[in-house]
């Protein structure tokens, strides 16, 4: 059954992928000469992501605390990372951001396109000329007042279990003066496993948007970091 399920959600994706994405292009179109941040755009690939979670009758998804993210304002929002599907549960969360995604997810025909039309950073693994261009856009966007969204794992977790947390993210927001927002996802590893493309029949899904922590608060990125990756784990750990 969950191979049947696993063929008709992939068959789905690709048949209906292009038909979204003409509709973001035209959106893009229509809003480019007055919507600078492409908030639009973003808001419309919210929609298509979600689309492929809510038309599973066997999957539900909950996110609280939308309300602690901004729409006006700039913020480093970070989140654990446990499967491909994170991102498609994050864009309910229906707020401005850019996320950072490596590279290879460009390449993926439609989507990729679509990831470029919105402006997405890209982040080559393991080149340091690729970290330093991802820092530099990034701390672009927050000074431009929008958010960025950064998985400081670095990678998808392959047992599920919380890694450690990078610094890139909280240099970025100590260094332009923003909030960092913790989220937490959970039930999407379960859905679908680092090395697997078989779904679970039956996921039931959580994002949660933790209280903002201000980094004036604390004297070092580490100390930050350190009090990012505590909240996610004790948001998790419920």
């Amino acid at each position: 059954m969950a191979r049947i399920l696993s063929g008709l959600f992939w068959t789905v994706i690709v048949v209906t992928c292009p038909v979204f994405f003409l509709g973001a292009i035209l959106v893009w179109a229509v809003t480019a000469p007055f919507d600078r941040r492409k908030l639009a755009l973003h808001l419309y690939s919210s929609a298509w992501a979600v689309f492929y979670v809510r038309v599973n009758p066997l999957w539900r998804l909950r996110t609280t605390g939308r309300a602690r993210l901004p729409w006006h304002g700039a913020a480093v929002i970070v989140a654990n990372h446990a499967s491909f599907l994170d991102i498609l549960v994050l864009f309910d969360l229906f707020r401005p951001f850019k996320w950072v995604s490596k590279a290879e997810m460009f390449k993926i025909p439609v989507i990729g396109w679509n990831m470029s039309l919105n402006g997405y950073v890209r982040l080559v693994r393991g080149s340091g000329e690729s970290v330093r261009r991802m820092m530099a856009r990034c701390g672009e966007l927050l000074d431009q007042g929008t958010p960025v969204l950064i998985f400081p794992e670095g990678r998808r977790s392959a047992d599920g279990r919380l890694q450690a947390f990078k610094d890139g993210a909280f240099e970025l927001a100590m260094r332009h003066r923003v909030p960092v927002i913790p989220v937490a996802v959970s039930g999407t590893g379960r859905a679908l496993p680092k090395h697997g493309m078989i779904l679970r029949e039956r996921v039931d899904a959580r994002v949660e948007v933790l209280p903002a922590i201000c980094p004036a608060d604390y004297a070092e990125v580490a100390g930050l970091r350190d009090a990012a990756r505590d909240r996610i784990d004790a948001a998790l750990s419920k």
